[in-house]
């Protein structure tokens, strides 16, 4: 094999292959975290805060403690007596060294807040976890924990970020003056003030996006176990084993060594709201070593839905200023983030607002990042984090310019984006685009989107007193995250195995890895298998985010796969004496001869005594990388809303969506990811949202509170893919696991704008519910 990289050669790379994963799920032969089995296990559960917001007097556990069956009821004194210290989050800090962290406008840290497993003196959250029990069943747990008795004395609480600045606002931590944690700016505020001195156009909006959460399949469920001085975790962790395991310890208070992490074979959903360390996680460790037993926990649903971490939840304010044509001439924005109670990460707010102006070629902007605690539970990244949003204020702003200013809204997308012969092209922000075509993308979502025959279709929805519009959204990201990556790939007796870094969560990477490394090795694909999630052999990664399995896990396997083929025929020349060997499908051979030895034969003589000792033992190869820079995928989405002005009901006729991945491994998995993403994000736009009342009480914690979309509520999909290579990978990948999401809020919020438009309304807030669009109706027909 040369020494260029092996991705070169075409076979299974683009193949459309089923995901092998799939047949154990279909026949129920999943194995979720709930299902693994644990001898002796005993059960945790935990009291939380019925309260937004209140100091933790005292915290009587005496009766708990005596219910039959009850183990151990442990409090934040109890860890704290133990040497359980706070849990040292990855707040999105230098060691994600590809990400760009956002300082202080005087350039200092930003502010951390300490994160307890258990509270020591003040709950800042109604649901937050104060005290466990540990018993022999669920049951007898959940008694016990009714008769722990709290002392508390309730504080105000504040739960909207906004809200949270103002100057006679609850303060939710003395080490955080008025609630802020972060207060960065970005860009050149006088070139931007003197760009909107003279512009001929000058358009605003302003908007709350809503908060939601990952309402996993599987609620959230951990088990832990001491066994042999280490503590062992078993839980559903898509950040991946290593951080896990580095978190947990420096809690714990030990080493590394004495800790190990595994992650359940399938995971019952994601989405990033599982990718930090739990309070509970720490809690049930320290128990299991406590009592000598393992120790399991799952949520309930009620549970979950207020102390999950939870997600999105920005208020943008942002402004941009055009020239008489209309021409991008200046961007300006105030993003406020709402990180709940705790310091969790920083990463929405820092990936955002750098990518505010979107696809377009803004000559300069000026931002300010603000990050805010409240009485809420934590807020993480959670797909596309921070995109979503940024692309939602950009697209909602160029409609609304095109409204206002009078340009239409495709040819003012058109003059503004950013042309192929720019790049790499920076933004006013400092980041670098690489490579891409945006304008095609758009040309291809309008297509396959029909937009030249809309107005028909409108014409005729109007005919039975229907309102049809549609919508545009280009988008781009920036896909970091973790930047170290490491890849054994081993050569056994009958198959090769290929240990990552990276957790799979449901994206197929048992496929798509493997249908990768097969490839190169020229063998079916069936005779690799992939193995990730326990920090016994994990010992480096980043786990699953911001798209970078993929991206950064093909390099680490690219190398180590050329180092074991050369290694082999190295070990076949020493056995033969050749002066040279040829490799292809998993043969190797003397050239002009027909000597030939299967790589897995070879795998058995590697301690033949020809053999030089430097190349005897196991035929492996391990790559350990750390691959800074950003990659950004983009595209653009089509979708058509028909709403019935009389109640606000809306369908979704037709959606449109078409992502550059750089180059597709694997199309299937990745129209999948599109069409989940779809859902996942007009399932924001449309109906999901996180609430509470004016003490910080959760409005939404139930099925019942909280609307899911259902498959029922969506078209078929058209989804389409590009592939321009990315200049920033050397096989050409771009992420592709979180295209459908990111234009997704403001596709469907300018489709439904489009379509009211008539009726004098040009903006809905999110969730843009019947009720919301009926109300919006009569208002404009009120004024």
């Amino acid at each position: 094999m040369s020494t260029e990289s092996s991705a070169t050669r075409q076979g299974l790379i683009g193949a459309p292959l089923p995901r092998r994963e799939d047949v154990a799920l279909l026949q129920g032969r999943g194995q979720y975290a709930d299902d693994l089995p644990f001898d002796g296990a005993v059960f945790a559960v935990f009291a939380r805060s019925p309260y937004g917001h209140a100091r933790l007097d005292a915290v009587q556990v005496e009766d708990a403690r005596a219910m039959p069956g009850v183990l151990a009821v442990l409090t934040g004194a109890d860890l704290a007596a133990a040497g359980i210290g706070p849990i040292p989050h990855a707040i999105g800090s230098s060691k994600r060294g590809s990400d760009r962290p956002l300082s202080q406008r005087d350039g200092s840290e930003r502010l951390r807040t300490l994160h307890h497993p258990l509270p020591l003196d003040r709950v800042r959250f109604a649901g937050e976890a104060y005290a466990a029990v540990i018993a022999e069943t669920m049951e007898q747990a959940k008694d016990a924990a009714e008769l722990i008795e709290a002392e508390f004395d309730e504080l105000p609480a504040v739960t909207n970020a906004l809200a949270a600045l103002a100057d006679d606002a609850p303060q939710l931590w003395d080490t955080v003056p008025g609630n802020l944690t972060l207060e960065a700016e970005l860009g050149d505020a006088a070139a931007v003030e003197a760009a909107f001195a003279t512009a001929t156009h000058r358009v605003r909006f302003t908007s709350q996006i809503n908060r939601v959460t990952g309402v996993h399949m599987e609620p959230r469920t951990a088990a832990a176990a001491y066994v042999d001085g280490r503590y062992v975790m078993h839980c559903s962790a898509g950040i991946g084993v290593v951080q896990v395991r580095e978190q947990m310890a420096a809690s714990l208070g030990v080493g590394l060594e004495a800790v190990r992490i595994v992650a359940p074979g399938d995971v019952g959903g994601n989405f990033g709201t599982r990718n930090a360390t739990y309070p509970e996680w720490v809690v049930i460790a320290h128990a299991a070593k406590l009592l000598g037993r393992p120790v399991k926990h799952r949520v309930e649903r009620l549970e979950a839905f207020v102390s999950d971490y939870q997600a999105r939840d920005l208020h943008v304010d942002v402004e941009l200023a055009l020239d008489d044509v209309g021409t991008f001439l200046a961007l300006r924005c105030v993003n406020t983030s709402n990180q709940g109670a705790h310091t969790v990460s920083y990463t929405p707010l820092n990936k955002g607002v750098q990518l505010m102006t979107g696809v377009y070629r803004v000559p300069v902007a000026h931002a300010v990042a603000r990050a805010v605690v409240t009485n809420t539970p934590s807020t993480i990244p959670y797909r596309s984090a921070g995109r979503p949003e940024a692309m939602y204020a950009i697209e909602r702003l160029v409609d609304l310019a095109a409204q206002q200013c009078g340009f239409d809204r495709i040819a003012l997308r058109q003059r503004n984006m950013i042309p192929v012969d720019a790049f790499p092209y920076t933004n006013p922000f400092g980041v670098t685009y690489d490579s891409g075509d945006h304008l095609a993308t758009l040309a291809t979502a309008m297509q396959i989107g029909d937009v030249a025959g809309f107005e028909a279709r409108r014409a005729e929805a109007r005919t039975r007193g229907m309102y049809r519009g549609i919508g545009i959204s280009n988008y781009i990201e920036g896909a970091g995250g973790y930047p170290q990556e490491r890849a054994v790939v081993s050569v056994l007796e009958d198959r090769i195995e290929v240990t990552l870094g990276t957790q799979d969560t449901g994206q197929g990477h048992r496929t798509a890895f493997t249908q990768l490394v097969a490839e190169w090795f020229g063998l079916p694909y069936e005779q690799v298998v992939l193995r990730t999630g326990d920090s016994d052999f994990v010992t480096q990664g980043g786990g699953s985010h911001s798209g970078r399995s993929l991206r950064f896990g093909s390099i680490v396997m690219d190398k180590a796969t050329r180092a074991v083929i050369a290694r082999a025929k190295a070990v076949y020349a020493a056995l033969t004496g050749a002066a040279e060997v040829d490799y292809a499908e998993g043969l190797l051979r003397v050239p002009g001869t027909n000597e030939a030895m299967s790589l897995f034969e070879l795998s058995a003589h590697t301690l033949d005594p020809r053999v030089p000792l430097d190349l005897q033992g196991p035929l492996a190869a391990e790559c350990n990388e750390v691959i800074p820079g950003l990659a950004f995928p983009y595209g653009a989405a089509v979708c058509e809303v028909e709403i019935d002005p009389e109640t606000g009901a809306l369908t979704i006729p037709r959606y449109a969506s078409v992502d550059d991945v750089g180059r597709a491994l694997n199309p299937l998995i990745l129209h999948g990811q599109t069409h989940g993403g779809i859902v996942q994000g007009v399932g924001q736009a449309w109906h999901e949202a996180i609430r509470w009342d004016g003490d910080g009480q959760a409005l939404t914690a139930s099925l019942m509170d909280y609307q899911m979309p259902r498959a029922t509520d969506f078209p078929s999909f058209d989804t389409a893919l590009s592939e321009v290579p990315a200049t920033s990978h050397p096989m050409g990948f771009r992420p592709g696991g979180e295209g459908g999401t990111t234009p997704a809020l403001g596709v469907f919020i300018n489709a439904i704008a489009n379509a009211l438009g008539d009726l004098g309304v040009h903006h809905v807030e999110m969730p843009a519910t019947p009720l919301r669009i009926w109300e919006a109706i009569r208002r404009a027909q009120n004024d």
